[in-house]
């Protein structure tokens, strides 16, 4: 249902939106909320399956903070560390949606510090400075300590995962984008090795799969030269 809110209401910026597709995309997203409020009611307590489907619910209708922060409450007694649901509340809370670069980063921050190594929750302080950075990036802001220092706790992280951790091809995903633009191709290639083929994740979700081609064969032409 938020799927087909969203082909409701196009992918256009808000000057191209007509109000009868805001209005469709309201409706059915109404509609999802009640089905969600459905799901709890049918499900186990212990299940944090409708909890998290209400998160994609609330960035669309742009829930109040203290509402969400009660939502995410629900999410985290179930499923402390499910990495779908920080990944959803995170684009909540930037600026883009419903929050701010302060909120996202101390959301950000916090999930990260607080989970153990492996849980991959490390992606959170990465994806937030891009969210509020890349739009001005260029390739010395990349190399700043800061992102360094939260490259490499992903990097911990990723090598610290389960091999069959569900969400571990998109944290790779997120270094070999990140890793290549810091020096660090060499480094990159066994990520882009381990995920080849598959780019419907963050950032290549926002930049397209002939970015992620380009940077792919870059960062495989930059490792060769060095050696």
């Amino acid at each position: 249902m938020v799927v087909l809110a969203w082909l409701v209401r196009g992918s256009l910026g808000t000057e191209h939106t007509t109000r009868e597709q805001f209005d469709g995309f309201h409706r059915v997203l109404h509609e999802a909320r009640d089905a969600c409020a459905e799901a709890v009611a049918l499900a186990d307590p212990a299940d944090p399956s409708p909890y998290i489907a209400e998160l994609l619910v609330a960035r669309g209708l742009m829930y109040p903070h203290e509402e969400f922060r009660s939502l995410w409450a629900e999410v985290v007694a179930r499923a402390p560390l499910h990495y779908d649901a920080h990944f959803t509340a995170l684009q909540y809370w930037c600026a883009k949606w419903r929050g701010s670069q302060e909120l996202a980063e101390e959301f950000a921050t916090t999930a990260a510090q607080s989970a153990p190594p492996g849980s991959l929750l490390r992606v959170l302080p990465v994806v937030s400075w891009y969210e509020h950075h890349v739009s001005d990036a260029d390739t010395e802001r990349f190399l700043r300590p800061e992102i360094v220092a939260r490259v490499e706790a992903l990097s911990e992280d990723v090598a610290a995962a389960p091999p069959d951790h569900p969400w571990l091809p998109s944290a790779r995903h997120a270094l070999a984008y990140f890793l290549p633009l810091q020096g660090r191709s060499a480094e990159a290639l066994p990520h882009f090795r381990a995920v080849d083929g598959w780019t419907g994740t963050f950032p290549w979700a926002y930049l397209g799969a002939g970015r992620y081609v380009a940077a792919r064969d870059e960062a495989f032409r930059s490792a060769l030269a060095q050696v």
